[in-house]
């Protein structure tokens, strides 16, 4: 790191370039490792997944493997044994690695495997929130929002420190990758990260008082060796924003019984009827089907 050209300071501190050096070398390290490890896979015949570019897939004779790397996390699966360990062994020689075996826990997600298929939860993450938050000793309710509920930007005070309001919905909206059934209440309450209120928090503090007594809730998925046709299911809550009119559609994709994909938006244009939200919804879910 070097001072701007023309610019040169003789009371520039030197120990502040070494600092922002190392700072910088911590900054590329993880892309580094990611590249020489992309890199080494591609080498060996896996694809870089279009859709998720920390996915690698591996398609050959003998069976198909998936991987997917995250920072120095590893997950590797496939649809036969043989293949997983000649390739463990592979990159055991290649890298330092430890194999931990059958999936139990990943990133803060559960996995119970099962001969009927595969939970996923996020049991203890949600349990470490309801903690911290000092939500663990409320009373649950039965829904993440109260039914036909509008909430507009200018209700309630605001508050005087948004950093907790900040802190629970970023952790909300990590939830949702095995809560589905939070989703919408989610995208709601995220509205207001830049300004929230009194209403706002009590909307965020239900849907962790739904989750404490949904602790066990999670995605199922089914084992089948069947090829299954992709169902998709899409609605929309026409005009539903108080402050701009604004509709929130949702989607919900199967892949035969299991549910793979899920969201909730707030379209960015504003619906003149009810038939056009729905027709608009119906184009971004065959989108994300695609």
């Amino acid at each position: 790191m070097k001072q701007p050209s023309g610019f040169i300071h003789p009371d520039f501190p030197h120990h502040v370039c070494k600092l922002a050096k190392a700072i910088y070398g911590l900054k590329q390290a993880p892309r580094a490792w990611f590249h020489r490890f992309s890199t080494f896979l591609l080498s060996h015949g896996f694809i870089c997944s279009k859709s998720d570019a920390s996915m690698f897939i591996h398609r050959s004779s003998s069976g198909i493997l998936i991987l997917l790397l995250y920072v120095d996390d590893i997950i590797l699966t496939g649809n036969h044994s043989s293949l997983l360990n000649r390739f463990i062994s592979l990159f055991s020689r290649q890298f330092a690695m430890k194999d931990l075996g059958d999936l139990h826990y990943f990133l803060g997600v559960q996995a119970v495997c099962s001969s009927h298929g595969l939970h996923l939860s996020q049991q203890k993450y949600i349990s470490d929130l309801l903690l911290k938050f000092h939500i663990h000793t409320c009373k649950p309710v039965r829904t993440p929002i109260a039914f036909h509920s509008s909430v507009s930007l200018m209700d309630g005070e605001l508050l005087s420190d948004p950093s907790e309001y900040r802190n629970m919905v970023g952790a909300l909206q990590y939830l949702t990758m095995t809560r589905p059934d939070i989703a919408y209440a989610v995208n709601v309450v995220s509205q207001f990260m830049h300004a929230p209120r009194t209403t706002h928090l009590h909307c965020v503090k239900r849907i962790f008082k739904n989750l404490q007594g949904t602790l066990k809730y999670g995605l199922f998925l089914r084992a089948s060796s069947s090829i299954s046709m992709v169902v998709a299911y899409s609605d929309v809550d026409w005009a539903g924003c108080p402050d701009s009119w604004r509709s929130t559609i949702g989607f919900a994709v199967f892949l035969g019984s299991n549910l793979i994909s899920w969201r909730a938006k707030k379209q960015p244009t504003v619906s003149r009827s009810s038939t056009e939200a729905e027709y608009s919804a119906i184009a971004y879910t065959v989108d994300e089907t695609s």
